[in-house]
């Protein structure tokens, strides 16, 4: 969730010298960012650097990362527009990320994880068919009604791709991935099967025939209810929860439909960000709710961009000695 981020001064240090998208793609620069909230705070798990939108760059989106806006992309809306993407593009243009990856398995000490991730075909198509972030989707859900033939091709290519490009990840050296779902929420149950749980669930299958035994993190976020059916349906082992879930209540919700799932987080970044003994106690409020269970103690979303390091720091040390 952003471990390695503007709120860091190491980080902002490396910023300096390059773009986002050089950052990235140079395994240099992308292995220390990587690296650098594991040397401070000794996290369990090291969680690549790089972006969910790497996929459709390789696929040949053009894509600029701008200071106060984000992401700009080459907008999806027609036939013509998809056709200029080229999925055997990706290997070969991911070929940085595996470097990464392959130089971070040996770097990394024996006991921390290293976690691959990728943006889920909704998420990633949000972007695409926008041309960058919105508040709403409304292109993304206008062409799901007016056109959705173009936007089931579109969700098809990113699904088959984001297997291919996480089974990558995983033989360059990740030991666990998360496909990152964040706009989920904004889909009413029958889209969201359509768009969210099947599309997970292809790409679930697809890694666990060539790679049985790596945890696969899901996060489908704002799902509200339909996590349940997205934990039944797509195979994931480990659901990551947003802000807004209670992991009493989806704990007991899922403990007799999913046995054995893994519960992630889910701590609100402005707790974070603000610190002090609220923090310790909802630190010690997650904890006591998912006290015998399987549970990844991990914020809800990312870390807020000015948190002070030092409250990172606190946390860490709060949730290990809980």
């Amino acid at each position: 969730m952003r471990q390695a981020g503007r709120y860091l001064p190491e980080f902002r240090a490396m910023r300096d010298k390059a773009d986002f998208l050089t950052r990235c793609m140079t395994p240099d620069m992308a292995t220390e960012l990587t690296i650098q909230p594991i040397r401070r705070y000794g996290m369990d798990g090291a969680i690549l650097f790089s972006d969910i939108l790497i996929l459709p760059w390789a696929m040949g989106q053009s894509l600029d990362f701008i200071e106060g806006r984000g992401p700009v992309l080459g907008a999806i809306r027609s036939e013509a527009d998809l056709a200029r993407l080229d999925p055997k593009r990706v290997q070969d243009a991911v070929a940085p990320v595996r470097e990464t990856l392959s130089r971070l398995a040996k770097e990394l000490p024996d006991v921390t994880t290293l976690l691959g991730f990728a943006g889920s075909p909704f998420t990633v198509a949000c972007y695409m068919v926008e041309g960058g972030g919105s508040r709403d989707f409304a292109e993304t859900r206008r062409m799901m009604q007016t056109n959705p033939a173009l936007f089931d091709r579109l969700i098809d290519t990113l699904t088959s791709s984001t297997a291919e490009m996480l089974c990558g990840q995983i033989e360059a050296g990740a030991e666990a991935v998360m496909l990152f779902d964040s706009w989920a929420g904004i889909l009413p149950p029958s889209a969201f099967r359509r768009y969210v749980i099947e599309p997970t669930r292809q790409i679930v299958a697809y890694i666990r025939a060539r790679h049985p035994n790596i945890p696969l993190i899901g996060f489908p976020r704002l799902g509200g209810i339909m996590v349940r059916e997205y934990a039944q349906k797509t195979g994931i082992n480990t659901l990551a929860l947003d802000t807004v879930a209670d992991p009493a209540q989806i704990s007991e919700l899922l403990s007799e439909a999913v046995p054995g799932l893994t519960l992630q987080g889910n701590m609100d970044p402005m707790i974070l960000f603000s610190g002090g003994e609220k923090m310790i106690r909802e630190a010690q409020a997650i904890r006591d709710a998912m006290r015998g269970k399987p549970h990844v103690f991990n914020l809800g979303h990312g870390v807020m961009q000015h948190t002070p390091p030092e409250n990172v720091a606190a946390l860490v040390e709060a949730v290990r000695s809980i």
